[in-house]
């Protein structure tokens, strides 16, 4: 009786449906950490671009066009011409401070604009070397920005899936050896729950209000 235990348990442990069992056990810790390395990336690089499109980060000044021209590949489709900034203006940039000017710069927008049109744009790299024209520059845009910080806080909702799927071994998607019952029960045990409805809900509200004042900005 006691041999038949140990083999039905032996079954259950190496069986397929042991292995099965497993595999979707790091199934979802990997999904859990995929989650966490994309919200993390997400928030970087939201906070990255709203900073300097907000003109908290670089050197603010205006770039005053000599000429615009439209880049379009000849093989884009209509709708990546829509979201694209195809045109790219060239011109000189001169800082806010006067302390630095570059003669050929050149930044990407979504029009074309007239010769002597001034620009608000934000330097984000100075030039490598002096009298290098290889300096980067962005579109200054109070709402692009409120979009980008919109982004920095949608990160927080997939970290915070992420920590939850890590740390119950929970699969939000196909089969999971984890039920959700089970692991939000688990959660519960130490400061993971508390942890995750902290960040989703920075996420979710952080996210709601930055793109709702994108419009009105």
């Amino acid at each position: 009786m006691a041999r038949t235990r140990g083999t039905e348990k032996g079954r259950s442990s190496y069986g397929p449906s042991g292995l099965v069992a497993r595999a979707f056990g790091r199934l979802g810790r990997a999904g859990g950490l995929v989650f966490l390395l994309a919200g993390l990336l997400l928030s970087g690089w939201g906070g990255y671009q709203g900073a300097y499109l907000a003109g908290w980060a670089g050197t603010h000044g205006t770039l005053t066009v000599e000429r615009c021209e439209v880049s379009y590949p000849n093989n884009a489709s209509r709708s990546s011409r829509k979201n694209r900034r195809p045109v790219r203006c060239e011109g000189t940039f001169v800082s806010d401070d006067g302390k630095s000017r570059d003669p050929e710069a050149a930044v990407r927008v979504r029009q074309r604009f007239a010769a002597g049109t001034e620009l608000s744009v934000q330097q984000t790299d100075p030039p490598s070397t002096s009298g290098a024209s290889d300096a980067d520059y962005a579109q200054s845009s109070t709402g692009r920005a409120w979009r980008w910080f919109g982004a920095f806080f949608g990160g927080w909702v997939l970290t915070g899936l992420g920590v939850f799927c890590l740390a119950t071994g929970y699969a939000p998607f196909g089969r999971s050896r984890v039920s959700y019952d089970a692991a939000w029960e688990a959660s519960g045990r130490g400061v993971t729950r508390p942890v995750v409805l902290g960040m989703l809900g920075v996420g979710v509200v952080g996210a709601g209000v930055c793109v709702l004042v994108s419009y009105f900005v």
